[in-house]
C-alpha cells in the first residue's frame, strides 16, 4: 500500500474522468448488495461535499465522501459530516485501503463537524474505527413533520467529535427528508 495515495477533493475540483472512475467503482461495489445496487439517488447524496479518493496505480480503488447534514439528536440540532458512497474495488478489498480511507474521513469529520454519521449493515468495520451503533429510534424530519423510519433502527451508526454534545444513543435520532433512502 506504500504506492497508494488519499485524495480530498471537493465535488467541484473532481474531473469528469475522476467521477467516471468512482461512479464505476461505486456501482461494481454494490453490484451484489443484498439491500439493492448503487442508484442515482446514491450517488447524488454524495456529492457536493469533500471526496476522499485513493489511487492505487493511477486506479481510483476507493472512495468515500462527507456530506453536510443536520441530525436532530434527543432534541438538539447538530451539525453532522455524514459519509456516503464508501466503497473499495472488489479486486483490492481487505488489504486496507478502505480502512485508511475512513481513518481520514474520521480525522476530517473530528475536526469540521460535532457529529459524524452514516448508514451501514456493515457495523464491524465502522466500530473498529471508533463508530457506534444508534440504538434509539429514527425517524425523518418530513413536510408533515416526524415519520418513523424503523427499518432503519439498528443501521444508523454515529462518530462522536471532540465537540460533540453528550450524546445519549438510546434517544431518538431524525434526519431531513431527501430522495432516496433519506438515511
Amino acid at each position: 500500500m506504500s504506492d497508494a495515495r488519499i485524495r480530498q477533493l471537493r465535488t467541484s475540483e473532481l474531473t469528469s474522468a475522476e467521477v467516471d472512475a468512482i461512479r464505476d467503482l461505486l456501482w461494481a461495489a454494490f453490484a451484489d448488495d443484498e439491500d439493492g445496487a448503487f442508484s442515482e439517488d446514491d450517488w447524488q447524496h454524495s456529492i457536493g461535499g469533500l471526496h476522499f479518493v485513493l489511487d492505487l496505480d493511477g486506479r481510483v480503488v476507493s472512495h468515500a465522501s462527507v456530506v453536510e447534514r443536520y441530525l436532530n439528536v434527543g432534541g438538539t440540532t447538530v451539525r453532522t459530516g455524514y459519509v456516503e458512497a464508501v466503497a473499495t474495488a472488489t479486486d483490492k478489498q481487505r488489504r486496507g485501503f478502505g480502512s485508511s480511507v475512513m481513518r481520514e474521513v474520521n480525522a476530517y469529520i473530528a475536526q469540521h463537524f460535532r457529529l459524524g454519521g452514516l448508514g451501514t449493515g456493515s457495523h464491524a468495520f465502522y466500530q473498529r474505527l471508533g463508530w457506534q451503533v444508534w440504538i434509539g429510534p429514527s425517524f425523518v424530519r418530513a413536510t408533515e413533520g416526524l415519520e418513523r423510519t424503523a427499518e432503519e433502527d439498528g443501521y444508523i451508526l454515529v462518530l462522536q467529535t471532540p465537540s460533540s454534545p453528550v450524546i445519549d444513543l438510546a434517544a431518538p435520532i431524525s434526519c431531513e427528508w431527501r430522495s432516496g433512502d433519506v438515511w
